[in-house]
């Protein structure tokens, strides 16, 4: 494992490369959260994800840690950096395998509306001069992806959720 600069939540703001998305979701803030501090939901719907094993006991929150297994055998320690139940969660890796990653965190925040709740993600991260221009190169792949990924979320969240929702 590499160890990863120890940013803060303003990372996000700042970071070299950001990718944020929303997606409207038909269902409430409180069970957004729900799916988001759910393991075995991540694999789920952002399906670079392999695995997601909590590594501090309940009850969650800031300073909380986790594994997370993604393809091509990445894996990435987390810690929290920010826990406002059904509101905003944010986590930076303190620790990846892939060398070239110097800092990366991301942030969810749900807002309410009308129909149920939108959530904006926002990936950042930072990287060493290769890994910096391949980020830079794959940026319009990367952001198709993850508003892939929150399509899938919605499509989960409606399936979980279907009874609440007539």
């Amino acid at each position: 494992m590499h160890s990863c600069e120890r940013v803060d939540a303003s990372f996000v703001d700042t970071a070299p490369h950001r990718f944020s998305n929303s997606v409207d979701l038909r269902v409430t803030p409180e069970q957004v959260f729900e799916v988001l501090g759910d393991a075995a939901a991540w694999p789920r719907w952002a399906t670079v994800i392999t695995g997601v094993t909590w590594t501090s006991p309940e009850p969650r929150g800031v300073g909380t840690t986790r594994t997370v297994r993604m393809r091509a055998g990445v894996v990435g320690n987390e810690e929290f950096l920010v826990w406002e139940p059904n509101t905003h969660m944010a986590f930076r890796f303190n620790e990846c395998s892939v060398g070239g990653i110097t800092a990366f965190a991301e942030d969810y925040r749900i807002v309410p509306t009308a129909d149920g709740c939108r959530l904006t993600w926002t990936m950042a991260m930072a990287g060493d001069r290769p890994t910096h221009l391949s980020i830079k190169l794959s940026t319009p792949m990367m952001n198709a992806t993850f508003r892939y990924f929150l399509r899938k979320l919605r499509t989960l969240t409606d399936e979980r959720f279907a009874p609440a929702l007539r």
